[in-house]
């Protein structure tokens, strides 16, 4: 993977000998917001892990508050997930996450599922654009600073025959070519660097990794089911995110080093107990969700697992 990070970095301009108080100035408190991939949360651990060994004076607080199944745009496709619950909306419980967590910068990654696995359609695109502004004016009034990510690859070649062409796709099926309507919409996000806008394009990153990973391999896939990325697909996006912060630090961050393990792993503990918390203290319209701590009890806990995870800091780091 460090051939790829390498490449990521041949891609992006961006300032060098960075120091500590330059790398998001004023920023403490981040949220990451999304869909089931960043509930998953490998790049967010691969994030989180990067401060801590990069930036050890500064104090991070990340709270992970991705939520399964969710959309901006408010869409949701016939049956979904068998007809026991429509695909939340963002919308609905974004004031109380922003309230709650009361972050200084907001990471959010959508789209995936806001497309609702068909066809390109203007009207589902308008609805796209539509939540991602108002989710920008919540942020924006919260006072908080804003980073999208661009969404993930849907792949069609693990799904062997269960992605529908798009002559045959009906509304609850998988229309084989959907990762054209990601990439337009991960193309609209990107334009909008013109007007200001802060934007990672982990949907190219994504695409380019496997693309030449699949020119040896036609196999090779990051999704099993072509659309929740596996850990080899979230470390390209987290590459994607932290090679656009801060390149020279990025290329010197592996974490597919044997060293880091132990630190990943205690990083990933601490934000399971966060994540969980502020899900369910903030509420959500998700069943089958874990049952988080009280927001206290939560960071009482994620505070003394700390000594564990700077222990597990790699000296050489």
């Amino acid at each position: 993977m460090k051939t790829i990070l390498s490449a990521l970095l041949a891609l992006v301009a961006s300032f060098a000998g960075l120091r500590a108080d330059e790398f998001l100035p004023g920023v403490k408190r981040i949220l990451f917001l999304g869909d089931s991939i960043t509930y998953s949360g490998e790049y967010v651990d691969e994030f989180e892990t990067f401060l801590i060994t990069q930036f050890p004076a500064r104090e991070f607080t990340v709270i992970n508050c991705g939520l399964p199944s969710e959309t901006v745009s408010g869409l949701s496709e016939a049956g979904h997930a068998g007809g026991s619950f429509p695909r939340p909306d963002l919308d609905e419980r974004l004031d109380r996450v922003l309230a709650l967590a009361k972050p200084d910068l907001v990471f959010a990654c959508y789209g995936m599922n806001c497309g609702i696995y068909l066809p390109f359609d203007e009207r589902r695109f308008a609805k796209f654009r539509e939540g991602i502004e108002k989710l920008r004016a919540k942020v924006k009034a919260a006072g908080a600073q804003m980073i999208h990510l661009t969404p993930a690859v849907f792949d069609p070649v693990p799904l062997k025959g269960r992605a529908i062409p798009a002559d045959r796709v009906k509304d609850g099926q998988m229309f084989e070519g959907y990762d054209d309507v990601l990439t337009r919409y991960s193309e609209w996000l990107v334009s909008q660097k013109a007007n200001g806008w802060r934007v990672v394009d982990t949907h190219k990153a994504m695409r380019a990794a496997l693309d030449a990973k699949r020119a040896t391999d036609p196999a090779y896939k990051f999704a099993a089911d072509g659309v929740h990325a596996n850990a080899e697909g979230h470390h390209v996006m987290a590459a994607a995110v932290l090679a656009e912060l801060a390149p020279e630090k990025a290329a010197k961050f592996h974490t597919e080093d044997a060293a880091l393990r132990p630190l990943l792993k205690a990083v990933r503990a601490r934000g399971r107990i966060l994540a969980d918390s502020y899900l369910t203290t903030a509420g959500h319209k998700r069943p089958g969700m874990a049952k988080g701590l009280p927001v206290a009890d939560a960071v009482a806990k994620a505070a003394a697992m700390t000594e564990t995870i700077h222990a597990s800091v790699p000296k050489e780091q």
